[in-house]
């Protein structure tokens, strides 16, 4: 955990909203501790006026942790239970729900967790909530059922009704990271719904890890692997003045393998990337291999480098194929974030370097507890500008 700087704390003028508390649900106590402590650090140095007023009660504590538990029964059936009071609070509850690493003891068996079991804690968690917080705001970074936002055939549309579920339960405002598809925020359109993008931290992490980039169009590319995520890229190579290409699928609608019609090719469109450092830029990297086939792509056309950003690092199908691509020089990095479970392995492979998003969450935390603007941290183009500068002068 980097050291904290007495500048890094925001200027919060406003009261808080209510005492603040976090509950980690099982899978996220690592990152709930990275949390709780830049809150008590930023806490302890801040000085506010009115810091003796009603409204401050409880503003500084060693910790901002609720103790909150998820016991199994031998069946595998489980409770919420919460050993402190929560009324009145102003709470964040943060839950991984694709961390595969939790199990609990179901008949004598080890079952490792599934989303589903992560989303039932959630809600257990809710529960013995009981109505009594004053706000309840759940930080989700990985949408639960986010694969499945939107409907094609007869089919359940799982994300959506998820949303209402917990909006029923009494959540106010979820906050998420880089949703596959944000539109299904339409289904709770009268409560607050925030899908993030870790671009500062992705820009920085190439920053750092890599020391001799050209940040010019002449020298590097942004890359949309499919037309889902144009949006993405487009961001991406406005604030840093980059051309960008797109790789469309073409699929075989004729069948289906693995839940989805098979890609038959890869087509790309944009101008060339012949000797360029080309940034491809993506939500997730599940299996990897579509991903892979568009670093090859790229590669073939010509391409320096190939850096891939992607939000969430499942790696379904395991690392040994991007062990075989770093080998065969097809792909240079993967930058992925801590906001869900990453293996130890992981942290070991050449090809990976890991963006900390623990104290962006805190900055989140800690401007909604004081009712303040968190737009500055949605859009934080003018934040990549500063560091892509001091980049450019360390390089002279």
């Amino acid at each position: 955990m980097e050291p904290i700087k007495k500048h890094d704390k925001r200027r919060l003028d406003n009261a808080p909203f209510g005492q603040l508390g976090l509950i980690t649900v099982t899978g996220c106590e690592t990152m709930g501790k990275e949390i709780d402590y830049y809150l008590q650090v930023w806490r302890t140095e801040r000085q506010h006026e009115h810091e003796d007023s009603p409204a401050f009660v409880g503003y500084q504590r060693p910790t901002y942790i609720i103790n909150a538990k998820e016991p199994r029964f031998g069946t595998g059936e489980g409770k919420g239970v919460l050993s402190q009071s929560v009324r009145g609070m102003d709470l964040y509850i943060l839950v991984d729900v694709v961390n595969y690493n939790e199990t609990y003891r179901m008949f004598g068996f080890d079952n490792h967790m599934s989303p589903d079991d992560h989303f039932a804690n959630l809600k257990r968690v809710i529960a013995a909530v009981g109505g009594k917080a004053r706000r309840i705001t759940v930080i989700m970074p990985y949408l639960y059922e986010s694969l499945q936002s939107k409907r094609t055939s007869r089919e359940s549309l799982d994300c959506a009704i998820a949303l209402q579920e917990l909006t029923r339960m009494g959540v106010d405002n979820i906050i998420t990271f880089d949703a596959h598809d944000p539109r299904v925020q339409n289904a709770i359109p009268l409560n607050g719904f925030d899908t993030v993008q870790p671009a500062y931290q992705f820009i920085k992490g190439l920053l750092k890890s890599v020391d001799d980039l050209q940040i010019d169009s002449d020298h590097m590319q942004i890359i949309s692997p499919d037309e889902g995520g144009m949006k993405r890229a487009v961001y991406f190579a406005n604030v840093l003045g980059l051309d960008m290409g797109m790789f469309y699928k073409r699929r075989d609608y004729t069948r289906m393998v693995g839940g989805t019609n098979p890609i038959v090719a890869f087509e790309f469109l944009g101008s060339s990337v012949e000797g360029k450092d080309m940034v491809v830029i993506d939500d997730m990297l599940a299996s990897g291999d579509s991903a892979l086939e568009v670093a090859q792509a790229l590669k073939k056309r010509g391409a320096k480098r190939v850096f891939l950003f992607a939000t969430f690092g499942l790696f379904t199908g395991g690392l040994e194929k991007f062990d075989k691509a770093y080998r065969e020089g097809i792909i240079d990095k993967i930058f992925t974030t801590n906001l869900i479970y990453q293996p130890e392995e992981l942290f070991e492979k050449p090809w990976h370097y890991s963006c900390d998003m623990s104290k962006f969450i805190a900055y989140i935390i800690d401007t909604l507890n004081h009712d303040s603007s968190i737009s500055d941290l949605l859009i934080p183009s003018e934040r990549i500008w500063k560091i892509v500068e001091r980049y450019n002068e360390k390089k002279k």
